[in-house]
């Protein structure tokens, strides 16, 4: 639409002009200067002043009212447009603690727990002990009846009163081997004797020089075998005493203080020396878990650090343990670090097999930022949130995640401390779009599917 009066500017001008005009007008009639010659008479100025002023009028409202109207408007039409931009819920990236609580599943396990094997074969006789019963370190748990193992120790008994008589045998001999030999060496000495003054030949000499180097030999022999049969009678020996050593484990005793937490057998039951687990004894006093640590916090744990232990069944209680050890190296599978954490059970509330999560406390050097965890959308290419500008425009961003605390998601890169995230993003948020971002208040609404 086109302006047809004169502009502002111009009204200007021309007031300007006629009081230019009028001052010179009366400059000349103070000089005496003849009206003809001064130019137009004051009516006639007066007359143009007026027709100037309707013209400022006309111009007015011809110019200024238009263009305020067409502002008005403008301004109207702008509101308009801001009123239907769509409104969306939006949602700050916040930085976390530098202090993190780090939760890790695990088993709750005895700190000593063994199975009690039979090391004897053969048969229960009788049984004392069941699952659940709390025993003292060498209480009878089982006795086992095993009549081959009898025979084998008196079978062993017999072998070794053989061995002995076979000593016997052989020292007999070896005395009897001396006695040869000390009449052998008499009688060489006496031919020796006799030889030297040429009253026997020499070659009857030599053959009992010879029998007496004969039973000198002889004696040697039967002294090794006298040895051979006193290894024989010690090799015998250790056999009873091994054979004893199984009959005494035909009584099974609990390795330490415990609980019986699994019984296997029962009387009559047959058993195999090594195989066949009869019970299986644990500690319960103490308790401990193994967790493994992310390698991203894995210089964070330290041994001696406390820990607390939370059971979803046992609601309300918290135990709290502490590190005893770590592996001090990585599992290369899952890049985890195996870590044990112990902590006492005085009134047996934790049982072995429970699963719990042990809550550990660590620093952060560069705490990551935080989002809430209905601002993601998660697309072909990544995920990704919807960043509102300072303009009111939405921009798609991909991140790259840490964490996720279920209502919360660490965001390691792609984002910035303060931004403002769309959540829950529907249709209509897309790239580029113009929204009117509303602050998030109270708790953040559930993520849509």
């Amino acid at each position: 639409m086109k302006n047809s009066g004169p502009t502002e500017e111009q009204l200007r001008a021309e007031i300007e002009e006629l009081k230019r005009r009028l001052e010179e007008q009366r400059v000349l009639q103070q000089a005496g200067v003849p009206a003809a010659q001064a130019g137009p008479s004051p009516g006639k100025l007066l007359f143009l002043g007026l027709f100037m002023i309707a013209l400022i009028v006309a111009g007015f409202f011809a110019g200024y009212l238009p263009r305020q109207r067409r502002e008005q408007v403008l301004a109207a039409e702008t509101k308009t447009d801001a009123e239907s931009l769509p409104a969306v819920t939006v949602a700050s990236v916040t930085r976390s603690a530098t202090r993190t609580d780090l939760v890790l599943p695990g088993n709750i396990q005895p700190v000593t727990e063994a199975p009690v094997l039979a090391r004897a074969s053969g048969y229960v006789r009788k049984r004392y002990a069941d699952i659940g019963d709390r025993v003292m370190e060498g209480q009878v748990l089982a006795e086992i009846e095993a009549p081959e193992l009898d025979q084998q120790i008196r079978q062993a008994q017999a072998t070794l009163d053989q061995a002995q008589s076979s000593v016997q045998q052989a020292e007999a001999a070896l005395q009897q081997g001396r006695s040869n030999e000390d009449l052998a060496r008499i009688t060489a000495g006496r031919w020796a004797n006799l030889v030297s003054r040429g009253a026997v030949s020499k070659q009857e000499n030599d053959v009992y020089q010879a029998q007496f180097a004969a039973q000198q030999a002889n004696v040697q022999a039967l002294g090794k075998a006298v040895a051979a049969a006193q290894s024989n009678v010690g090799a015998v020996q250790a056999n009873i005493a091994r054979l004893t050593d199984l009959k005494g484990y035909q009584t099974v005793r609990a390795p330490f203080a415990g609980v019986i937490t699994v019984r296997n057998v029962d009387v009559g039951a047959l058993i195999n020396e090594g195989n066949t687990l009869l019970f299986r004894i644990a500690q319960t006093g103490k308790m401990r878990t193994y967790i493994n640590v992310p390698q991203s916090d894995a210089d964070s744990v330290r041994t001696g650090q406390t820990a607390s232990l939370e059971i979803v069944d046992l609601r309300g209680r918290r135990f709290v343990g502490r590190v005893t050890r770590t592996s001090k190296a990585l599992d290369p599978a899952s890049r985890t670090l195996l870590t044990e954490v112990e902590v006492s059970n005085p009134d047996d509330a934790l049982l072995p097999g429970m699963f719990t999560q042990v809550d550990l406390e660590v620093p952060r050097k560069n705490p990551p930022l935080l989002i809430p965890g209905d601002t993601l959308v998660v697309r072909a290419d990544g995920p990704q949130v919807a960043v509102v500008t300072a303009d009111g425009q939405v921009h798609f961003t991909r991140i790259q995640l840490g964490r996720d605390y279920g209502d919360r998601l660490e965001v390691l890169s792609g984002l910035e401390e303060g931004q403002q995230l769309v959540v829950n993003p529907s249709d209509l948020v897309r790239e580029g779009v113009k929204v009117k971002p509303v602050p998030q208040s109270g708790p953040a609404p559930a993520r849509r599917s």
